[in-house]
């Protein structure tokens, strides 16, 4: 939209022109609106417009799938990045503080301990995988 202030006679007019569709534009002037058909041929723009297909996701793309949980306390990761090396199986039992895996983030070596002591009854990820923060890791009873 184009504003324009126009004097005419010594009265003065504010003008808004909206975009232009084909020959025809709506003019608003003083608040008051107005069709209006252009005499002369518009100028099309130099720059081509950008027309992207629709996108259509295939059956269950998209979707995530979550796992059941067992209930129990979840360990979750403090910050995105990717399982190093699990130091923990399930059925162990754990101590508080204690490391249950190392995870590499931002090329560190990070260690995610235990928040309190229990039997391991579920463990989410595998060596390799790659987590968001507060994805869940580890399950504990």
């Amino acid at each position: 939209m184009k504003k324009f202030s126009f004097k005419i006679n010594g009265q003065s007019f504010d003008v808004n022109v909206q975009d232009f569709e084909g020959k025809t534009t709506v003019v608003s002037v003083n608040g008051t609106d107005y069709e209006v058909e252009l005499d002369q041929e518009v100028q099309q723009p130099k720059t081509p417009k950008l027309v992207r297909k629709a996108v259509v996701n295939k059956p269950g793309e998209g979707t995530i799938k979550k796992t059941a949980s067992s209930g129990g306390y979840k360990i979750k990761a403090p910050l995105p990045g990717s399982i190093f090396k699990l130091n923990c199986a399930v059925g162990d039992t754990i101590k508080e503080g204690q490391c249950l895996l190392i995870m590499e983030a931002m090329k560190m070596e990070n260690n995610v301990l235990s928040d309190k002591a229990g039997t391991i009854s579920a463990i989410k990820v595998n060596v390799g995988d790659t987590v968001l923060q507060d994805d869940v890791l580890i399950e504990i009873a």
